[in-house]
């Protein structure tokens, strides 16, 4: 019998192969020969168009010993691969674990996630229990919920709650988080509430655990995956809940490889399962607020925090007043103010979300800064590391460089970065702790004991980057210094204002958590204080309304549908050339707005020239079929790469 079966490869469509004497359906594993080697493949639901040649097919190896995937599961990836204008084979590779399916049960290595510890005891307020009253209702078919809350509400505790019932039903669970940073103190909090282990799924994770948490959920004796975005493409043999924490989280866009809004995908996930889904959130997305709005999803609010605890007051320190004196970024009202509340034993944390020492290097003799050699952006200095780093590609130098004169540079270190607020602070505060919060030190093995000790209080000053806003609960944490308001509220990104809604709402939920008194102090030389006050107001709604209002007005997501094209090259002008071609064909083809093509504003990386192209359509899979079909049968000069990001975030 003749059988299609999908490849984890860049093909759009199965293979036909002869079963032989295997009796096959959808979804099976199957080990089959392909060209010289045996690969593994999932029988598929949909044959390849018909061909007139007529080849003599290839027969089926073996079937796996591994529950079939389901046909919720393979409509689920036809989809995601429709939607995101990926090979199908491409969507299957996602879901594979380096391209194989894991058959051998590792009995031994399952057991860790079914030993039983106690369990903590949580009493629930009444807003709490209300808001847990509607996440259970309705949670045999597909829905939405939104769990809103202010930060330190309580609305962990709220869904574990909720997870109960679905567990108790048999039901596998899948919790998404937006940083792998995030799980090592929110896998604690897990295992006291249910008392057994659930599993974890990130990019950190050795090969040999996630063999046996991969076999483990496809046949599931794996109840609950705490994870990143892959995990999201699981095998799950009986999924029936899905909680994204921190839904408005950027870091659920994947920017790399396989394009994909992890929220916006585990929620057509559960669509084609039918079953629900919670997005967790202290600020809704705007797109997420747009669909409350229209009743396309549920919503609970808890508006108090825990134990009633008082949400931070806002101090803005005016630098025109207060000024800073030469190579400072603090000022002296700071210092003083900081200096109480470190009389009072309360943490303090200084915010600025920029890696390394300083963002700009360059001579004051020669006037040269340092560029990456690969990308066109600032190499940033590491002093910890001493080395200059590119965050784009990675490349590393060092400051050993001679002017046109054949003279050592003198350089001059332009902007702070989190090592540099780290070294002035611990000039001036000699005598405390500290310790730098970013991706740089905190996706180490030693995190766990940095977190240990922060929630301990035996690091008194933190210096931290976004990464800290991001759910951690630190109890003694009392006052937050933002060092440069101004830096994170320039810019033409259409998601900016949004984006700092969510990240100073975020950033002030870490203080104040215990009940003690709490203070968010906002550094600043702009004398218009609206744009602080709006991002500070215990209403974000307000705000959201606001910005829906001039999306709507300017025809902008979540009103329309963007799609942005990405073509690469080490050739400029050919790429130049190509893209202008490009963009003419498009706008022949098809029936939206095509904008472009303009040079990206990071224009090179990695050696590769950039060009954008943006499509503006309608929220309909119309403009993503017509422009799949477009770009299969337009020949691009030879060296060119195409990159697809649909619903872009990013326009870098």
């Amino acid at each position: 019998m003749k059988v299609p079966i999908l490849l984890p490869n860049i093909f759009d469509y199965p293979f036909t192969y002869e079963s032989g004497n295997i009796n096959l359906k959808p979804g099976d594993y199957v080990l089959i020969p392909f060209g010289k080697s045996k690969i593994t493949g999932v029988v598929w639901n949909e044959f390849q168009e018909k061909n007139k040649k007529k080849f003599l097919l290839k027969k089926v190896i073996s079937k796996l010993n591994i529950p079939s995937l389901n046909r919720s599961t393979i409509n689920f990836l036809n989809w995601f691969s429709q939607y995101n204008l990926i090979p199908k084979g491409m969507a299957l590779k996602l879901l594979l674990l380096s391209s194989e399916a894991i058959q051998d049960i590792d009995l031994e290595g399952l057991k860790k996630f079914e030993l039983k510890t106690e369990k903590k005891f949580f009493s629930l307020t009444s807003e709490q229990k209300n808001a847990l009253n509607n996440l259970n209702s309705e949670i045999d078919n597909f829905r939405v919920h939104v769990l809103q809350g202010t930060t330190g509400s309580g609305k962990t505790i709220v869904y574990f709650e909720s997870i109960k019932k679905i567990i108790n039903k048999g039901f596998q669970i899948l919790i998404l988080l937006p940083e792998i940073g995030l799980t090592r103190q929110f896998e604690k909090k897990f295992e006291e509430f249910f008392g057994f282990k659930a599993a974890i799924w990130h990019s950190g994770i050795t090969k040999k655990n996630k063999k046996v948490i991969w076999n483990g959920i496809s046949n599931g004796r794996i109840k609950v995956v705490i994870g990143a975005r892959s995990s999201l493409f699981l095998p799950f043999k009986n999924l029936g809940l899905i909680i994204v924490d921190e839904e408005h989280d950027q870091s659920y866009k994947q920017d790399e490889g396989v394009v994909y809004n992890a929220r916006d995908m585990a929620i057509s996930r559960a669509y084609f399962q039918n079953i629900p889904i919670n997005l967790i959130t202290a600020v809704p997305s705007l797109e997420t607020f747009q669909n409350i709005k229209s009743k396309k999803y549920k919503i609970s609010k808890i508006l108090n925090r825990f134990k009633d605890a008082s949400l931070p007051k806002y101090e803005i320190i005016d630098l025109n007043k207060s000024k800073l004196q030469s190579k400072s970024w603090i000022s002296k009202d700071v210092i003083e103010k900081v200096k109480k509340h470190l009389d009072k034993k309360d943490q303090v944390l200084f915010f600025l979300n920029r890696r390394g020492f300083a963002p700009f290097v360059f001579c004051k003799k020669c006037l040269k800064n340092y560029l990456c050699p690969n990308c066109s952006i600032n190499l940033v200095y590491h002093k910890h590391n001493k080395n200059l780093l590119c965050h784009y590609c990675g490349y590393k130098g060092n400051l050993k460089r001679k002017c046109n004169e054949k003279e050592i540079c003198d350089f001059i270190f332009s902007g702070p970065g989190v090592e540099r607020i780290s070294e002035e602070l611990k000039k001036i505060f000699p005598q405390e702790k500290h310790i730098i919060f970013s991706s740089d030190t905190m996706n180490k093995k030693d995190s766990s004991i940095i977190l240990d000790k922060i929630v301990n209080n035996k690091i008194s000053i933190l210096v931290g980057t976004q990464l800290i806003s991001k759910g951690f609960h630190f109890p003694n944490l009392n006052c937050i210094v933002v060092v440069d308001i101004d830096l994170s509220s320039q810019g033409h990104d259409l998601r900016g204002a949004e984006k700092n809604l969510q990240l100073y709402h975020q950033l002030s939920g870490r203080a104040g958590r215990t009940g003690k008194p709490a203070v968010v102090y906002f550094q600043t030389y702009n004398l218009n204080k609206n744009m602080i006050v709006d991002i500070t107001n215990k209403n974000p709604d307000i705000f959201l309304e606001k910005e829906l209002k001039i999306r709507k007005n300017n025809n902008l997501p979540p009103f329309q549908r963007f799609i942005s094209l990405i073509l690469s090259s080490n050739d400029e002008q050919k790429l130049q050339k190509d893209s202008i071609k490009f963009k003419n064909y498009l706008n022949n083809k098809l029936n939206s707005i095509v904008l472009g093509p303009v040079n990206a504003p990071i224009y090179k990386i990695r050696k590769k020239f950039r060009v954008r192209l943006l499509i503006r359509g309608k929220k309909s899979l119309n403009v993503q079929d017509s422009l799949s079909q477009s770009i299969k049968n337009f020949q691009f000069e030879k060296g060119i790469k195409l990159s697809v990001d649909v619903d872009p975030i990013s326009f870098n």
